[in-house]
């Protein structure tokens, strides 16, 4: 698992796994657009079943510039995790700089009603050299 997923965060039982490409495809160098896909896993290995709330995610480009992106569940879904289960889903994120950060929190609710924040990792992102 450690080799597809190279950033890992760990909250109460829960573990958030990321892995991040850059997607030469997508961007569009020329104009200063770089794009990014992620992978995210997030594995319940706690006795409760969990549901995931909200994201919110703290993206830095590489000037510095701080965007926040808020909101209900991850790519139009609140997942429901068992004791043991997973979730994988996948996005992508746009730069007007060749490499930035990503980094947030989700908020989950336990069967019993109660939630907590569970962190994504911090991870890089960073555009080979040889696309612009």
């Amino acid at each position: 698992m450690k080799e597809l997923f190279q950033h890992t965060a760990y909250t109460d039982g829960l573990t958030v796994r990321v892995a991040a490409n850059f997607l030469p495809e997508q961007s569009r160098i020329e104009a200063g657009k770089w794009f990014w896909v992620y992978h995210v896993r997030i594995e319940n290995e706690t006795p409760h079943t969990l549901q995931l709330m909200t994201r919110h995610w703290r993206i830095t480009d590489g000037n510095g510039e701080v965007s926040v992106v808020e909101g209900e569940g991850v790519v139009g879904e609140q997942p429901v995790l068992a004791p043991g289960a997973s979730h994988d889903y996948v996005s992508g994120c746009p730069l007007s700089t060749p490499q930035g950060s990503m980094e947030g929190h989700y908020t989950f609710r336990r069967s019993n009603g109660t939630e907590f924040k569970a962190l994504i990792p911090f991870f890089p992102l960073a555009a080979p050299a040889t696309a612009g």
